[in-house]
């Protein structure tokens, strides 16, 4: 979508790009804490020559003093710093999961979409991974300036020591970053491989129910165990880079303050350098390990959040499966499909009987949004919707699908998930769905409605589209999981709360059917027949699939 990075390295750009308050004040902490860091062999080679050396009392109390304010500097300094950090971090993490779950709930749909758990891994783990950008740009300026501070004391001390930090350790450095892209491939593939198997969880759960009733369960477990023994696998190599890269900048940093001391040593023997000096210059050699550490972290970081930025930038960036097109004119709200006969005018409700399940099931598809319509197949108040912005289309016509989908939380968000209708409100749309049982708005509701009945969850998720009170409605099976007397309330309700507004029931239950303005029957797709409820129950293939 436009306005969205193209790139891994483009929205990892942009990341730092729009948390400069937050970044400078970790940059300028953290560096501020590592340079104190190097300091601190600095002062305790200066309180050795000045203070122990000489035997000076005042010197002695000064350099304590001094090396306390530098302990208290430093430990505030990283305290502040890394509240800016986790505050940077986290706020670009919560950004892009907005960013992702947007992009999915886009009324213009994503083409070639992930399945939802890969999508879930994606609005959570690599969200986290990407926003983690700005921890490590603050690192690499840190540990740049511990580097800086480090050099300059042992130029302070000797020329060649100094120039050989400044030289060795950007190639040092250098060197590590080698390990970069090949770590970025490894991550990458792990991260691809983890998401593909919470992906496949996620809908071995959901269709428990349905493995269990075909006996299909081990092959299932047999599917989850393949695809979890691969992401194992490619976890324990991207484990095993991560090790190595993490190795290597131990080594190298290990190797280089061996060097750098033991030249010190050398330097001591020949007299060149003082007893304070040389632990300076040991002191700052072991403390090289620590930028040269960071460094190395903040590379394995980068070289994560490149990989999952690139997962991240796949969703934004999708192609829409519906284009952005001109908004619906207001009108009436009548709606056809011409090449299936099929038309409801202004205000009518018109129910739809199809003795084959798929007419109904691609009609409702059809109307919803979930399959695009083809040029012409589809009207609008006369509007060809092919050419329509489909989120416009979908605020006037409004399905209900016959498997509702509710949300953790209380009747009350259930219903109106947006908050906003006042408690009479919400009332009336229960009563007109037939919900006398379900009084409490503060109930809880468990995810998917799972504290609820069939029937329960059938009439929320009815009083959540009586609720909208959409131009254009369209039930599919709205009543299948409640009892006889329950239909005809909810025939009543719906008589009276969709009054004058354009209504489709797509239903076989003869409390609805007998309130309608008119009924069709599909077959083939096609409407062949069009009547009243009492009129049509003399058709054979009509009574077989309505009366009971």
């Amino acid at each position: 979508m436009d306005g969205h990075p193209r790139t891994a390295d483009g929205l990892l750009r942009r990341a730092l790009r729009r948390h400069p308050r937050q970044l400078v004040a970790a940059t300028v902490l953290l560096s501020l804490h590592q340079a104190c860091e190097a300091l601190v062999p600095v002062a305790i080679g200066v309180t050795i020559d000045r203070a122990v050396a000489t035997g000076s009392v005042p010197a002695l109390l000064a350099c304590l003093g001094a090396t306390a304010l530098l302990f208290l500097v430093l430990s505030q300094a990283y305290r502040y710093g890394a509240r800016q950090v986790v505050a940077g971090w986290f706020t670009e993490t919560h950004l892009l999961r907005v960013e992702v779950a947007a992009r999915v709930l886009d009324p213009h749909g994503l083409r070639d979409a992930p399945p939802s758990g890969e999508l879930l891994s994606t609005a959570t783990v690599d969200a986290e991974k990407a926003g983690r950008v700005v921890e490590a740009a603050s690192l690499v300026v840190a540990g740049t300036t511990a580097l800086a501070v480090a050099a300059v004391g042992l130029l302070a001390i000797s020329v060649p020591l100094g120039l050989g930090v400044l030289v060795g350790t950007p190639l040092l450095v250098g060197l590590l970053q080698l390990l970069g892209p090949w770590l970025t491939r490894r991550t990458a593939t792990q991260q691809a491989d983890v998401a593909r198997t919470a992906g496949l969880a996620t809908d071995l759960v959901r269709g428990t129910r349905v493995l269990r009733g075909i006996r299909a369960e081990d092959a299932a477990a047999d599917r989850y165990r393949r695809t979890s023994g691969t992401a194992l696998a490619s976890t324990l190599r991207a484990a095993r880079a991560v090790g190595a890269y993490r190795g290597a900048t131990v080594l190298g940093s290990g190797l280089f303050a061996v060097v750098v001391a033991g030249v010190a040593g050398a330097l001591a023997l020949d007299g060149a350098m003082t007893v304070g000096q040389l632990v300076t210059v040991v002191g700052l050699a072991q403390f090289l390990a620590e930028p040269v550490g960071l460094l190395g972290f903040a590379g394995q970081k980068v070289a994560e959040a490149r990989a999952s930025a690139a997962r991240v930038v796949a969703v934004l960036a999708a192609e829409p499966v519906h284009p952005a097109g001109p908004v619906p004119a207001p009108g009436p709200g009548s709606v056809a499909v011409p090449d299936r006969g099929f038309h409801v005018e202004p205000g009518e409700t018109v129910g739809v009987v199809a003795p084959d399940p798929a007419d109904a099931a691609d009609l409702v598809a059809l109307l919803g949004g979930r399959r695009r319509p083809g040029p012409g197949e589809l009207l609008l108040d006369g509007v060809d919707v092919a050419g329509l912005d489909p989120a416009a289309v979908r605020a006037r016509v409004l399905v209900e699908p016959h498997a509702v989908v509710l949300f953790e939380g209380t009747l009350r968000s259930a219903v109106d998930p947006g908050g906003r209708a006042p408690d009479a409100a919400l009332a009336d749309a229960l009563a007109a769905a037939g919900a006398h049982d379900l009084a409490d708005l503060e109930l809880p509701v468990a995810d998917r409605g799972r504290s609820l009945s069939g029937g329960q969850r059938q009439r929320v998720g009815l009083a959540r589209a009586l609720l909208r009170a959409p131009q254009v409605l369209v039930l599919h099976d709205p009543t299948t999981a409640v009892d006889a007397v329950t239909e005809g309330d909810v025939a009543d309700g719906l008589a009276r709360l969709r009054s004058g507004r354009t209504t489709v029931l797509v239903t076989s239950s003869p409390a609805l059917l007998g309130r309608c303005d008119r009924v069709v029957v599909l077959r083939d797709g096609a409407v062949v027949a069009t009547g009243t409820h009492r009129e049509l129950a003399g058709r054979p293939d009509y009574r077989a699939a309505v009366l009971r």
